[in-house]
This record gives C-alpha cells, structure tokens and sequence, in this order.
C-alpha cells in the first residue's frame, strides 16, 4: 500500500511517499479499513514540523475516513461496506481522559491515517453521520470533536448564549456551526475581512477584524451590552487569551484549545479571579462524546466546510498551504 513517512529530522521536505506491506488481516476485536481521506490539524502540522516529537518513519495524521473491508472476530457493531471515521484517541471510550497524553494518538504516538489502508480495534472508529462523503467525515475527528467538547461538555451552550470564535479554521467554523444550531449568538473575530465576510455568510452574527480592533475583548463587552460573552473558544493560546478575558462575562467559560502564539505566556490572574472566569484547556474528546457529536449532527444536518483538496502524494504541499494561513475550513487529504 502507499503511505506517507515522516522521516527524521522532521521536517515538510521529510514528508516521503513509500510502498509498505498491506497490514495484517483483522484480529479479535478489529477492523480493517480502506481509508479514503484525511484532514489537517495544527496537532499533525506541529508533528510533521518536529514540534511534538515521534518515531522515525512515523505515518502521520490523526484523521482518517474510509469504508470497512474486513471485520475480526467478536466484532458486532460494524460490517463490511460501513462509512467509518477514526477517534483521536483510540483508547479513551468514555469517562474522563486518558493519563498518557498524545502516547496513543493516531499519528503521533502511533502511525496514522495518511495510508490507503490500516487495521485498528474498532473501538478506534465510529461510524460517519449518514450522507457524508469520506472527506466530510474527515473533518469530525479533531476538529468537530474539539469544537463539540468546547459547547457541549466542558460547557452547556444553550439559545441565547453568546460565542466568541476566533479565525477561521477547522475548530471556530465548527464551533460557530454548533453555536448557530444550539441558538446562540456568535461574534466571530479575523484579520481578514474577506474571510469575516465568509463567517457572516455562515450565521456570524457579530464580525471583528482584530488588526482594525486591536481591544477586541473591550468590543465584544460592547456589542453584549456590557455582559460579556458566555464562552470563548481559544485558539491563539498566550497572545490572545488577555483579550479573550476582557471579552468573557463574569463567570464565562474560557476553552483552551490552541497554542497558535505559543505554548507559555503570562496570564492575567488577577482578571481571571475578579471575572469568576472558567479557564479550561481541552483535547479533543472520547469516542463517546463523537457518538454524541454525530447523532447532533444527523438531527441538524449540519456539513462541514472543506478548503483545498491535495493527493496523498502532495501532503506536504497540503501542509504549506496550512502554513499560508489562506485556508478557510478543512483541508483535505484525498487518498
């Protein structure tokens, strides 16, 4: 089968297409899968850039989507032909997360999803929500999952609320889909107003260039009247998380999700206590809490919104085109 290693050092010119043995048929308990597409996070960009660390020849990429074409003994939940998608963390089912990190993570601790073809537990899949495509049911692993765990399990977003996303990648379109379908007003924040447009045109309700409004926490008070907003889905890390402060309301729930700016920085404690803030860091989530994020999405048909598509071959090209920041949504692996 073809697959792509990340060869030491890491690096995007390390990104090397081979020809690997087909893996092994399905034991107990495990599925094999032909997968069809993957997806881009910023967790497989800092692996493939050598800022989280892996093993030589490490198959990269958390997501993976494809269909079934084997199954093992004892297993009763799928059969061959079913629309499957990968879980971030194959081990963590349900209950509180797992001690061990990124250990067990599909591209990171372990070999991922830019392959035509794996052999896993099938607790390590879920099934896709019905009329998605493969690329569409790529998106859901990380991504969604993210944004999901953000609204609805660390917090109880409910119509009415307020959410501030910023930018506009894979977590903040998803979290503003969410958001808009749970009835919740959305400020959503850019340095692009092509792209503030674009979030509009998805249910944006509020829209702020923040080179335009650098006090964008003090415009988000604003355009709440002076409450507040009642979650704010962190992206940026360090370099944001002041203005996402300013922006929350007293007792608002802050969720850490991303270190664009970094991975250390100060943090204004004294605001933090005065606002009664909620500051949670979160990764991802269990293969139940994507269960649950796949029967909201059937009920409210929500799909994702996908960028480029590269070839499995071109995966290194699909990562520069992650570094230019031009995307907006997912970018998608074809394979």
């Amino acid at each position: 089968m073809k697959a792509i290693q990340l060869h030491a050092p890491a690096s995007l010119d390390n990104l090397k297409l081979a020809e690997l043995p087909k893996p092994a048929a399905p034991g107990p308990g495990e599925i094999s899968v032909r997968v069809r597409a993957s997806s881009l996070n910023y967790h497989d960009y800092a692996v493939v850039k050598g800022m989280l660390p892996t093993q030589d020849k490490r198959i990269p990429m958390s997501d993976g989507a494809g269909e079934v074409t084997a199954v093992g003994e004892g297993v009763t939940g799928f059969a061959v032909g079913d629309q499957v998608v990968s879980t971030f963390f194959p081990d963590w089912l349900d209950g509180i997360p797992p001690a061990n990190g990124f250990q067990r993570v599909p591209g990171d601790g372990i070999d991922g999803y830019a392959c035509e073809m794996v052999t896993a537990p099938a607790t390590s899949f879920t099934h896709v929500p019905k009329g998605y495509t493969p690329a569409e049911a790529a998106t859901l692993t990380c991504a969604g999952l993210t944004a999901w765990r953000a609204l609805f399990v660390d917090n109880a977003i409910k119509p009415g609320d307020t959410v501030l996303v910023q930018g506009s990648g894979g977590v903040s379109v998803f979290a503003l889909q969410f958001a808009k379908m749970a009835g919740a007003e959305v400020i959503a924040t850019s340095s692009s107003d092509a792209k503030l447009e674009r979030l509009g045109s998805l249910g944006a309700d509020h829209l702020i260039n923040y080179r335009e409004t650098e006090a964008w926490g003090a415009k988000a008070m604003e355009l709440t009247q002076g409450r507040g907003v009642d979650c704010v889905v962190e992206i940026g890390g360090p370099g944001t998380l002041g203005q996402s402060m300013m922006a929350a309301r007293i007792g608002g729930h802050i969720a850490l999700i991303g270190v664009l700016t970094g991975f250390a920085g100060p943090v204004q404690t004294g605001l933090l206590m005065a606002k009664n803030i909620r500051l949670q860091g979160l990764t991802v989530g269990s293969r139940q809490h994507q269960l649950d994020m796949i029967e909201a999405i059937e009920a409210n048909g929500i799909k994702p919104v996908l960028d480029k598509h590269f070839p499995l071959a071109e995966l290194a090209d699909a990562f520069r085109h992650q570094e230019s920041r031009a995307h907006f949504g997912k970018i998608i692996v074809d394979i």
